[in-house]
């Protein structure tokens, strides 16, 4: 038993509450507080807040799910997730959606969901990308992230996309987030077979991530390292500068009125 099960089912025990009673107090099944305390599902951050209140356990109970949520994370993720909580830089390139770290919760719930995810995966799912995003954005350290979009993922449909817009403008004017756009007119261009990520490490260390339908690789080798560097040089070149793109995202979101 873990020690996040362990915690739930004796907090519980020793205020002698039934799974039911506690369900009914924080507005979730009975059987959804079972599957928390064997291990079956692990609690959503509100939920997490909800249970930390009702057992007065501080946040020992959102700090054991945050952890749990990582831990079950495939192991290429979990040293990913580590990658960018280090980076010193971060240089993310993507030709199809807006780059995880910039979503917002609605557009990341529609990009999830459009894969073969149940219900409670992809709430799992989500509560992981939006603890990525303050992990790695609102650190104290010293952190660039520098995205490069291109243009077509701006121009997608739906009623998630102005909010979108303007969240990547408002978070465009930190001085550690530069958001660039590639224009469509560019044609055919390096970064067109797909996107990738560049993390700057301490001591001079690179590693790069890269996507696919399925899972997610990493890259450290000397040569494919500096392969992907060449390449976001070659797309940098390509693209509009931060306040260019930032006129085009603003007339996007004109459109949407």
């Amino acid at each position: 038993m873990s020690e996040l099960q362990d915690l739930l089912r004796s907090e519980r025990l020793k205020r002698n509450l039934t799974q039911a009673q506690v369900g009914e107090a924080i507005r979730v099944s009975n059987s959804l507080i079972g599957a928390f305390e064997t291990g079956k599902s692990i609690p959503l951050p509100d939920t997490a807040v909800d249970l930390d209140r009702i057992y007065e356990t501080g946040d020992q109970i959102q700090r054991l799910s945050r952890t749990a949520r990582e831990d079950a994370q495939a192991l290429w993720l979990r040293s990913w997730l580590e990658s960018e909580r280090r980076a010193l830089v971060l240089r993310s390139f993507q030709p199809l959606v807006i780059p995880g770290l910039l979503q917002t919760e609605a557009y990341a719930r529609a990009v999830l969901t459009a894969g073969p995810r149940t219900r409670r995966r992809l709430d799992e799912a989500l509560a992981v990308r939006l603890e990525r995003q303050s992990a790695t954005l609102d650190r104290d350290e010293d952190f660039q992230f520098t995205a490069i979009i291109a243009e077509a993922v701006l121009r997608l449909t739906g009623a998630f996309m102005k909010d979108q817009l303007e969240h990547l403008v408002d978070i465009g004017h930190r001085p550690d987030v530069q958001i660039r756009v590639l224009p469509a007119d560019v044609g055919m261009h390096p970064g067109i077979a797909g996107a990738f990520v560049i993390a700057c490490l301490p001591n001079d260390r690179r590693a790069c991530y890269l996507d696919d339908q399925l899972s997610g690789r990493i890259v450290t080798e000397a040569q494919d390292v500096l392969d992907l560097e060449q390449t976001w040089d070659a797309v940098s070149g390509l693209a509009l500068t931060v306040s260019q793109s930032r006129d085009l995202m603003l007339r996007m979101i004109d459109e949407h009125e």
